[in-house]
């Protein structure tokens, strides 16, 4: 399974990924929702000699304050700090990607920080990690993928694999939340398993293997384009549509046209200006969507019956008694229809039920 996997059906180009990459070894860690827990243990079991730099990208609000690399620094042997634009990566130590950007490797062995568009409605995003780690480090390369909701991360470690690169995926019955685990085993079965606190042992087996003299890792025209667009780097955004065939749907974060993608069995969605959406993020988004629309139908049913009275109060002080009626017959409409909104608000908690996970983000 994991050999279909490394097949890419984009065919391979030229272009940045291919020949010998700067950055011969990296890791990329991803985590979402139950994830700093996970990503403790992980680091506390790291081989304080690992050759190699380790990536982290955890979901988090824009506007976070967040002291994670201070946290990572002290449970674990490695230095930790957040990733600075253009900085050459160092073997041995951890750069957390900050608030509301995406983290990613460059062809020279540098970090980029990016303000591209969100993907899985997050940035920073773990899919955008891995798949330049699959573009610029090919087969010494290797994704992590922890605890989190939905499953973003998926698509990247498919990359990640497909390029000669290891897959490895915190066992799903121990995490808090199992969704994002088991959405990248769905993608890349052979993919290695462990606890969280056993992961740091696997991963020095892995880098502990021969690299094969040349790179393996040829990016695709699809791979070199998504990573273009995550750096904002895409002169060609504006001149041609994102690979793949119109969806027909909507993108939550910009209401532009999407056009759908497939990653082995798995279908996402990007739109003209960048966002990307796996198939159950989308889902989940279009819940939030919903729901905002009710609460402001029910919000301008509300605001009906209240006009209402006061047109009927206004007119029964005149002696018009025809508006009266009308009037009170439209307020009395418009509470009948707010209570059916209150009742669906109420009873329902959603369209979309996350089929990997215990709960949301």
């Amino acid at each position: 399974m994991v050999e279909d996997a490394r097949r890419d059906p984009d065919g391979a180009s030229g272009g940045p990924g291919v020949g010998a990459p700067t950055l011969r070894r990296a890791v990329g860690i991803g985590a979402s929702a139950g994830g700093v827990e996970a990503l403790l243990e992980l680091v506390g079991s790291l081989d304080p000699g690992l050759p190699a730099p380790v990536l982290v990208t955890v979901h988090q609000p824009a506007d976070a304050s967040t002291v994670l690399p201070q946290l990572l620094a002290r449970r674990g042997p490695l230095p930790a700090a957040h990733a600075r634009d253009g900085e050459t990566l160092q073997p041995g130590r951890i750069y957390v990607a900050p608030p509301d950007h995406h983290l990613l490797v460059d062809k020279e062995g540098t970090a980029v920080l990016s303000r591209g568009p969100k993907e899985n409605g997050h940035r920073p995003a773990v899919d955008p990690l891995l798949r330049s780690l699959a573009l610029h480090v090919g087969a010494g390369a290797v994704g992590i993928v922890l605890s989190g909701a939905l499953d973003d991360g998926a698509s990247g470690m498919l990359e990640v694999v497909r390029h000669g690169g290891t897959g490895l995926v915190q066992d799903p019955e121990q995490a808090l939340y199992p969704s994002m685990p088991r959405a990248a085993l769905d993608q890349v079965p052979g993919a290695l398993v462990e606890p969280a606190g056993l992961l740091g042992a696997a991963l020095s087996r892995v880098l502990g293997r021969d690299l094969p003299g040349t790179a393996t890792g040829r990016g695709s025209s699809r791979l070199l384009w998504e990573v273009a667009v995550a750096r904002m780097e895409a002169p060609e955004m504006t001149d041609i549509d994102p690979p793949g065939t119109a969806a027909g749907l909507a993108c939550p974060d910009c209401a532009g046209p999407l056009f759908e993608l497939h990653d082995g069995g798995a279908v996402r969605y990007r739109c003209r200006v960048g966002h990307a959406w796996s198939q159950h993020a989308l889902g989940s988004e279009q819940d939030h969507s919903v729901e905002t629309a009710l609460y402001m139908a029910l919000r301008a049913l509300e605001d009906k019956a209240a006009l209402q009275r006061r047109i009927a109060a206004t007119a029964a002080k005149q002696g018009a008694d025809r508006v009266v009626a009308r009037a009170r017959d439209a307020a009395d409409e418009a509470v009948r229809s707010a209570g059916v909104l209150r009742r669906l608000l109420a009873g329902t908690p959603g369209t979309y039920d996350d089929p990997h996970g215990k709960g949301p983000a």
